[in-house]
């Protein structure tokens, strides 16, 4: 999603021109801290006003930020006002300046991802439209109602974020799209170990982990895999260059960056081979291409 630096008609107007281009859906990130201005809920709203084909999510929400009882009205209000066009991405939370700035305890990982696994089944209950109670560790429900009725049925699709085993694995059992992402990179993480991470083999046993724990769902080939592009270096049939960079590629090493397939680096032409590529031997369908929307529009066009 464009960030809010300029007037808010030229934002909406700047939504309007990505929508054009052919873009599939903007992606808000859900962060404090560091003068972050942008609230998802807000945004999403505006943006979907302001189109008429472009989806809007969350990519994605810190899950200990919202309380799902609340979030299900957010979300499936603003499911109906935009006529069935929001994807709900929700993460364990990973960053720890949104923690420390808000007061929010940064609970171990386990527990908060089992808080969002109580969000998730919560959520799903409510969309449902039905009576519905739930009594967990985490969040109680008492005897509620879930209003408004989603216009995407059974609910919007729901992403979950993550790179650890316990997130694919609860993407595999609970999501519709399931982003196969590096783990929390910090200044002191193993350089190898990322390296592993983000490598094409790495991705395809994320992907397996994903697959293996949706054996037991009904439809375990609906499941849409994500992966967010680390950095993005496109020369266009015209001469232009379009740069786009993840800062968790200061944390990576140069050589890591280089040979992994979340990066793209060279002409229109190659960088579509390695898009279908990366769709064909991992199965990524959901690409976030970065933040510079007319440097990939060629891109774009071309596969949309």
């Amino acid at each position: 999603m464009p960030h809010l630096r300029q007037p808010i008609e030229q934002w909406r107007n700047r939504l309007r021109h990505i929508e054009d281009l052919g873009y599939h859906s903007v992606a808000i990130a859900d962060h404090l801290g560091d003068g972050w201005s942008m609230d998802p809920m807000t945004m999403m709203t505006i943006a979907a006003e302001a189109t008429t084909t472009l989806r809007v999510s969350t990519s994605v929400l810190c899950n200990d930020f919202y309380h799902p009882f609340f979030l299900h009205r957010s979300i499936s209000n603003l499911d109906v006002i935009s006529e069935g066009r929001v994807t709900l991405g929700l993460g364990a939370g990973w960053r720890p300046l949104d923690y420390t700035v808000s007061g929010v305890r940064f609970d171990p990982a386990p527990v908060r991802v089992d808080r969002l696994a109580e969000s998730i089944a919560v959520l799903k209950g409510l969309f449902a439209g039905e009576r519905f109670t739930f009594e967990g560790e985490h969040f109680r429900v008492g005897d509620a109602l879930g209003a408004p009725k989603p216009v995407q049925w059974p609910h919007p699709p729901i992403m979950v974020g993550g790179g650890g085993r316990r997130m694919l694995q609860l993407g595999g059992r609970e999501a519709d799209i399931v982003g196969i992402n590096p783990p929390r990179l910090t200044e002191h993480s193993d350089p190898a170990k990322m390296a592993r991470e983000i490598s094409a083999e790495g991705l395809r046993e994320k992907a397996e982990i994903v697959r293996a724990a949706a054996t037991e769902r009904p439809d375990p080939g609906a499941i849409l895999l994500q992966a967010n592009l680390l950095d993005v270096r496109v020369q266009g049939s015209g001469g232009s260059e379009s740069r786009s960079t993840s800062g968790l590629v200061d944390w990576l090493g140069q050589e890591a960056v280089e040979k992994s397939p979340l990066v793209l680096d060279g002409d229109v032409e190659r960088c579509i081979d390695a898009l279908l590529e990366l769709r064909e031997t991992v199965g990524i369908t959901e690409i976030h291409l970065g933040n510079d929307a007319d440097g990939v529009a060629e891109i774009v066009s071309r596969l949309a």
